[in-house]
């Protein structure tokens, strides 16, 4: 299928063939009929994606402050190479479309095959010929209601939750300053509701168009100030609705000059915010910010997971205000279609943005998109890139999942390493599939996994998914006779650890991706080690909000599972045992805005009489260093400090090493699966995988018991 990406470090734009992608089960595929050109948002994506690196450096300083960060703790290569793949991140354009559901979740009720639907979200309905729309991002359109109205339904959204912000009374005058796209709704759907509204923009065709859709009184934005005088008899107008887009600080300070005392100031478009106190407090003005479409914009567990926010106390949701905004064009109050003023085939759907960079000289408002092509969802699911001859003597990879780590850290340490072919790409989405296949020279792209398990040039899978997928991905490795590789942690649950122990034969490799002990500076300790040894392993790890996947148990699995395996499988490494048993403790704390658990100092005893402490901290200073150990052996003790300073102190004397650029191991664990793969020896036995991750579950089982558990 084809679908309109941008790229963000070049800003090269085109249509691409990219795999469909999948249903998941809280939502529906769609076919695009018809996809609305946002022109404020999408040419603002277009403009910024264009600019040189360092005029994108100049728009976000916040940003390079961190990449400086980074640099100071990782190293300047390091650091580079993660933010120049960030940069080729390819970029989805479109956020509303009107289509027919052709695929339909197993948890999604309402919505049938063959209906009519529109659809909005940002990442979502985008311009392409099959999206995935999870269900709180789609309503069934009217039978009164046509395709091309109903692709407006996103921009209608933003406007009419800037008027509910507004609360607008019958018979109140407000003030709508920008008539663009969501200008010229906000004016009608004012005048739906009862209201005096008075309009200004710099544009003649603008101002014209919306007294012709109904607004009152319009004017420039220079006139808007003696206009707004005349239009209420001297009192100002009772709200100000801003959809205007600039840098300039104007309309914020014109909005309080047009206002009366204690009026209302609603800010739906991009300003300037510099907020000239003394005007407001003088006439105790009330500003607010309209978010988006409304409430549920943002929350993950309504927007992917589909849990709506109930009725009684959420009227007007994203959803209900895509379903209001539709009854308003049934019954005629809205009239989306008389603000188009460009309709293009999506095949030529790059004159749209010859539109909007100026290429093409003309005016424009409305740019709709429509899609003609008839499509066979079976066809769509696996894009051939190349026609590159596969060699049975490597390590030839298919991989699924391809999120930022991947992208950051893994594909480019793979590269590194002779005889590891990048084969099958799977990915949840198209456009994620695009990009890093075109980069990354994989063979063929594809959303469905079961193109990566049954290819025969494969013998290796690696799987960098979202954690909850780990285990089953694990298993179908297994028994598709493949070797393979899955990121930490092997699963998020006791359950999933044992059917994969029973699943495991030996015949194939499993490795999961404990980086550290492949780390140069962990193998040099190691070395230097004789007999029992105590570990001290200090993690200043940083805060991860509540609300990232990471934490959701049922998705990340939480930290402890999540990440502090590492830290287990190093100290086993080290210590050449396996834990016995365990006992963590965490801080109890009245803020509860991350887990008690992110910050848990564990006590691990080793079959062999050793002893390990990890103290894992999301508290803290992210300028300290994150990684620091102690290791105390006989006659010998070693310091190492974020893999960049190794301190060895024996017999007397201190030997040191230093490094540039933290080597974490990457390179190293990857040369350790090649090797595996090649000559059957396992680089991580099996049985100490098994240990590390059931040590992760006897962690909580001990903060929760607060007692030692045996593993």
């Amino acid at each position: 299928m084809k679908q309109l990406i941008q790229s963000f470090k070049t800003g090269e734009l085109g249509l691409f063939d990219v795999p469909a992608p999948i249903c998941e089960k809280n939502g529906a595929l769609v076919q695009t009929t018809v996809s609305l050109v946002s022109a404020g948002t999408e040419k603002m994506l277009v403009d910024f994606a264009k600019k040189s690196m360092l005029a994108k450096a100049k728009d976000r300083p916040d940003l390079v402050k961190q990449v400086i960060d980074k640099m100071k703790k990782e190293g300047v290569r390091n650091t580079l190479e993660k933010v120049f793949t960030k940069l080729d991140t390819p970029i989805p354009l479109g956020y509303s479309i009107a289509g027919k559901v052709i695929q339909v979740g197993e948890n999604l009720s309402g919505i049938n095959i063959g209906d009519r639907v529109a659809c909005g979200g940002a990442g979502y309905a985008n311009h392409a010929e099959i999206n995935y729309i999870p269900k709180n991002l789609m309503v069934k359109i009217p039978d009164e209601v046509d395709d091309i109205d109903a692709s407006f339904v996103t921009v209608g959204a933003i406007a009419l939750q800037g008027v509910r912000q507004t609360a607008p009374l019958l018979g109140e005058k407000v003030a709508v300053m920008g008539l663009g796209l969501i200008g010229q709704l906000t004016v009608q759907l004012l005048k739906a509701n009862g209201c005096k509204v008075i309009g200004s923009d710099i544009d003649p065709d603008k101002m014209k168009l919306a007294k012709k859709l109904g607004c009152d009184e319009v004017c420039t934005a220079s006139e808007l100030i003696s206009k707004s005088n005349e239009f209420t008899g001297g009192h100002g107008v009772d709200a100000v609705i801003i959809t205007a887009s600039t840098s300039s600080n104007q309309p914020i300070i014109d909005a309080a000059d047009i206002s009366r005392m204690r009026g209302r100031v609603v800010l739906v478009g991009m300003v300037g915010m510099d907020v000239p106190r003394n005007t407001y407090y003088k006439k105790e003005l009330e500003i607010k910010l309209s978010m988006a479409y409304g409430p549920g914009r943002y929350d993950p567990e309504y927007e992917e997971k589909g849990v709506d926010y109930p009725y009684d106390l959420v009227r007007f949701t994203e959803q209900r205000n895509f379903e209001a905004f539709l009854g308003l064009i049934q019954e005629g109050k809205v009239t989306p279609k008389e603000l188009i003023t460009h309709s293009y085939d999506f095949d030529d759907a790059m004159m749209a943005y010859d539109l909007l960079e100026g290429r093409i000289q003309e005016k424009y408002l409305g740019i709709v998109l429509n899609y003609k092509r008839e499509i066979d969802l079976q066809d769509e699911k696996i894009v051939q890139r190349t026609d590159k001859k596969i060699l049975n003597d490597k390590v030839n990879i298919g991989l699924i999942g391809a999120g930022n780590f991947t992208k950051s850290v893994i594909l480019p340490n793979i590269q590194k390493v002779q005889d590891m072919e990048l084969v099958g790409l799977c990915t949840a989405t198209g456009v994620s599939a695009q990009g890093t296949g075109k980069k990354y020279d994989f063979k063929y792209i594809t959303t469905d996994s079961e193109e990566i398990y049954k290819n025969s040039e494969l013998n290796s899978i690696f799987v960098t998914t979202r954690h909850d997928s780990h285990a089953k991905n694990v298993i179908k490795a297994i028994n598709s006779k493949k070797h393979v590789f899955v990121e930490k942690p092997l699963c998020i649950y006791e359950e999933e650890l044992e059917s994969i122990k029973e699943s495991y034969t030996g015949e194939t490799i499993i490795q999961v991706g404990f980086n550290r002990r492949f780390s140069p500076m962990i193998e040099k300790m190691k070395s230097n080690i004789t007999g029992q040894i105590s570990v001290n392993y200090r993690v200043n790890a940083g805060i991860i909000p509540k609300d990232v996947w990471i934490q959701d148990r049922t998705i990340g699995g939480g930290r402890i599972i999540g990440e502090v395996c590492h830290f287990i499988d190093t100290c086993s490494y080290l210590i050449n045992s396996e834990v016995k048993s365990v006992f963590a403790t965490s801080i109890n704390k009245e803020d509860q805005s991350i887990p008690d658990e992110d910050n848990v100092n564990i006590i691990l005893n080793y079959e062999n009489g050793s002893t390990a402490t990890i103290s894992y901290y999301a508290y803290g200073d992210t300028s300290m260093p994150k990684e620091y150990i102690e290791v105390f052996s006989s006659g010998v003790s070693m310091q190492m400090n974020d893999f960049r300073e190794l301190l060895i102190y024996k017999n007397g004397k201190l030997a040191k090493e230093k490094s540039s650029n933290q080597d974490k191991g990457f390179v190293g664990e990857f040369k350790a699966f090649k090797d595996a793969v090649k000559n059957g020896n396992e680089a991580i036995s099996f049985q100490s995988i098994y240990n590390t991750t059931k040590t992760t579950f006897k962690i909580l089982e001990s903060l929760r018991s607060n007692s030692l558990v045996e593993v």
